[in-house]
This record gives C-alpha cells, sequence and structure tokens, in this order.
C-alpha cells in the first residue's frame, strides 16, 4: 500500500532537437493550484521561451491529472509529458517542459517525441521516493482514557496530525493503510473511544 512521489524539485534538465531547446522539470505538487505559481516562477526565469507545457497527477487511489500544451498542436505536448508520469508510476508531481523555438519545425511527431524525452529526463532527474499510503483517523474519547489512547498510539508508532485535550479529546492519527483494519479492531476493543476514518 505505497505510492511514489517526489519530495524535492528535480534538477533542471535540457533537451536539444534541430536548435529548439527544451528544458524539463519535476515539482512536487499538493492541490490542483499549486502549478500556477510554479508555471509563473519559471515564465520569469525563462522570460524569452515559447512554450510552456506541462502535465500533473494528484491522488493516489482516484487520481486527477492535467495536461497543457500551452499552444503547442493539439496533443503534442500535453499528453506525452502525462504519458511519462505513468510510466513512471507516479503522483502528486508536476512535469514542466519549457521550449525556444529554433527556427526549424518539428512536425507533431517531433513535438511528442521531444516533449516525451525531456520529461523522462526530468523524471530520472528527480529523487522519487516510495512512500506508505496514509490515512486519516480520528478518535474521540473522553480525557480520563488518554493515558490508554496514547499507549496504543506509542505501541504501533502512529503519527499524531492533531490533537485536541479537553474533557472530550480528539487526535487525529495518520496510519498506514495496510494495517489501518487491525488497528481499527484495537481500537475498538476499548469501546470508549470513536473511530471515524476522516477523507484527506
Amino acid at each position: 500500500m505505497t505510492y511514489r512521489t517526489l519530495l524535492h524539485p528535480s534538477e533542471e534538465v535540457l533537451y536539444k532537437d534541430k536548435g529548439s531547446k527544451f528544458y524539463g522539470y519535476a515539482f512536487p505538487i499538493k492541490t490542483n493550484e499549486d502549478y500556477k505559481e510554479i508555471i509563473e516562477k519559471l515564465k520569469q526565469k525563462h522570460s524569452s521561451a515559447g512554450h510552456f507545457c506541462f502535465a500533473y497527477q494528484l491522488g493516489i487511489d482516484t487520481p486527477y491529472f492535467r495536461t497543457s500544451d500551452d499552444g503547442e498542436p493539439s496533443n503534442s505536448a500535453g499528453l506525452p509529458i502525462y504519458g511519462q508520469l505513468q510510466s513512471f508510476d507516479v503522483t502528486n508531481i508536476l512535469v514542466v517542459v519549457v521550449r525556444y523555438f529554433g527556427g526549424t519545425k518539428l512536425g507533431v511527431g517531433g513535438l511528442i517525441s521531444a516533449y516525451k524525452a525531456t520529461a523522462k529526463l526530468s523524471l530520472e532527474a528527480s529523487k522519487l521516493k516510495t512512500l506508505d499510503i496514509l490515512i486519516p483517523i480520528k478518535l474521540s474519547f473522553e480525557y480520563k482514557d488518554l493515558s490508554q489512547v496514547m499507549r496504543i498510539i506509542k505501541k504501533h508508532k502512529l503519527i499524531i496530525k492533531s490533537q485536541r485535550l479537553e474533557m472530550d479529546c480528539e487526535v487525529v492519527i495518520l496510519v498506514k493503510k495496510s494495517v489501518k483494519k487491525s488497528l481499527e479492531t484495537a481500537i475498538e476493543a476499548f469501546h470508549k473511544i470513536k473511530v471515524e476514518i476522516l477523507n484527506d
């Protein structure tokens, strides 16, 4: 129950074809809006480039993706970039390819292979990580049962995402998907703890 992603932006890569230059980048992203700021920064860096094509994928169980050809012929840039995200089996990643036109047209076939190659180089230059799928679970209980709950959290080496400790306590923990079932059973055995699976 794992997924592959990127924790830090990749190194810049450069691919050349018939005078055109293609700069490739991979970035970790968390929301649908993250790409806008990244593209803006790249436009400042490459102020005379003609195209800023990209693809990203977000989510694990039901991934969402988006592609952009940014003025290149339809499906000649965004989809080849997205194809590399699929072939590397990664998510929560944005790949951007910045193109400087070199004076010679590459044709649709040439563009597809150039964008694909640059995206591949970007992902190869990335330090990809395999992470556990973590599910947020909310535990609700009375304060007098706090030590019992903390014992379970310690025993199973769980990550506490947030906590509110008053007369009625709420603790949100992050649980590996692979152990979710057995952990739920262990917690529910205490009866006094209400367990609620959250959608992150």
